[in-house]
């Protein structure tokens, strides 16, 4: 096993399927209009980066945390952060999901199953 200098943790969600909610969900995390509260909570909980892909209607989180993260304790830490429910209700217009969902109710863990070296 290789020697990690942090963890990595791979999520999904779907997206409604309407290209302009898509639109506007892009520009919604585009830098210039993402809500520093959000990076700020995120950062305190020990997320050190993180970055959304999209296909389709699928979204793909990769989210690199300090080695001893806890998921589902940083998970619970960040849903008190200032804002963060106001965000999560405010992002579920464009997602399959309902408006009092937490982020970690909305986002699926995946399972890594392949890994080159």
């Amino acid at each position: 096993m290789k020697p990690y200098r942090f963890k990595r943790f791979c999520k999904t969600l779907k997206l409604e399927d309407d290209p302009e909610l898509i639109e506007k969900y892009k520009q919604v995390h585009a830098k210039e209009n993402f809500w520093p509260e959000i990076t700020l909570g995120m950062k305190e909980v020990g997320i050190l980066d993180m970055e959304l892909y999209i296909h389709g209607t699928t979204l793909f989180m990769i989210m690199d945390t300090v080695l001893d993260f806890d998921h589902d304790t940083a998970m619970r830490a960040l849903a008190s952060k200032p804002r963060e429910s106001e965000w999560e209700a405010h992002v579920s217009q464009f997602q399959k999901t309902s408006a009092d969902a937490s982020a970690d109710e909305k986002w699926q863990l995946m399972e890594r199953i392949y890994e080159l070296d």
